[in-house]
């Protein structure tokens, strides 16, 4: 493996300090329903509103100084281009990152907002990439990729070290940083607890690319869980192989259960995306029965404020 339980032990170390360590919280509401515990690991709370903060900080943090002079640059749904604007800042590095045109509009604010280069590059993750690609080979920047790295993985990975071992884990499944690190950091805790990445039914690629055991492209489509949208890279070397081997099982989810997700977490008072939705959205649905405690990963809380609202009242689409 190109990542190893040591190496989330060190990203722990490197970011201490400069990312939050997140409460968790119980949702007494489906604990009282399912019989079981459930406990919400809020990183809906980080710093930057989503979890990828830890990993950003803890790959710009691993750089040194000659490729830290060059300017930083990755591609992004959002989440992670606002966690690397925040952590170049934090160091006074130069960011730029590319976005497709169907990222929102609040989440591009975001990222301007703190400093960074935005370039809007095509209808996917993938367009997006490829500017990455260009940029490196000739402007000289340093790409940082939303999750296909081992510091990355490394630095998400972190939050397995803050849960301890439930009976399982549920995590949001896009590109597989998120699931590749934390499926490391419980296996190595606790091998007996189930970690189960939850995706969205149209357009999830690492679903897709563990179904026909290699990377695969899929068409991106409109979601409330766009966090979770873009590709996994035809040539991914660490997320797809972590979660192939690691994921004891994985999800998907209708639009209108993401909703329901959505609404429950609001009602309790938890603002989320629907990619944070989907592990208490499946839990609703019954798609997952409870042996024990679990855990689900509220990723996110960096949704269109009109859009929840939208949701709330009782909306189920995207637009």
């Amino acid at each position: 493996m190109s990542v190893t339980p040591d190496d989330i032990r060190a990203a722990a170390a490197r970011i201490a300090g400069h990312v939050a360590q997140t409460p968790m919280v119980e949702d007494q509401v489906l604990s009282a329903r399912l019989g079981h515990p459930v406990w919400l690991k809020c990183e809906h709370r980080q710093t930057t509103g989503a979890f990828k903060l830890r990993g950003a900080t803890n790959a710009i943090r691993s750089l040194d100084r000659d490729r830290l002079a060059r300017g930083v640059i990755t591609a992004s749904t959002g989440n992670h281009g606002r966690a690397l604007a925040h952590a170049a800042r934090a160091l006074g590095v130069r960011a730029t990152v590319c976005l497709s045109r169907l990222v929102p509009a609040n989440k591009i604010q975001a990222i301007r907002a703190l400093g960074a280069d935005v370039r809007i590059v095509g209808d996917s993750q993938d367009d997006a990439m490829v500017e990455v690609s260009r940029a490196v080979a000739h402007e000289g920047m340093t790409a940082i990729p939303p999750f296909d790295h081992p510091d990355v993985v490394a630095g998400q990975g972190t939050i397995g070290l803050e849960i301890g071992a439930p009976e399982a884990v549920l995590v949001p499944l896009s590109g597989g940083g998120l699931a590749a690190g934390i499926a490391l950091a419980i296996k190595a805790l606790s091998p007996r607890t189930r970690v189960i990445g939850l995706t969205m039914e149209n357009g999830a690629a690492m679903a897709a690319s563990i179904r026909a055991g290699h990377p695969v492209e899929v068409v991106e489509t409109a979601s409330l869980a766009d966090s979770l949208g873009g590709g996994i890279g035809l040539g991914n070397r660490v997320t797809f192989p972590l979660c192939r081997d690691l994921l004891d099982q994985v999800i998907l989810l209708t639009e209108v259960e993401i909703a329901e997700g959505i609404r429950h977490l609001g009602r309790a008072g938890h603002v989320v995306e629907g990619a944070a939705a989907v592990g208490t959205a499946a839990l609703l649905a019954g798609k997952i029965t409870p042996r024990g405690p679990v855990v689900t990963i509220l990723s996110g809380a960096n949704i269109d404020p009109a859009l929840h609202a939208r949701v709330m009242a009782g909306a189920s689409e995207a637009a």
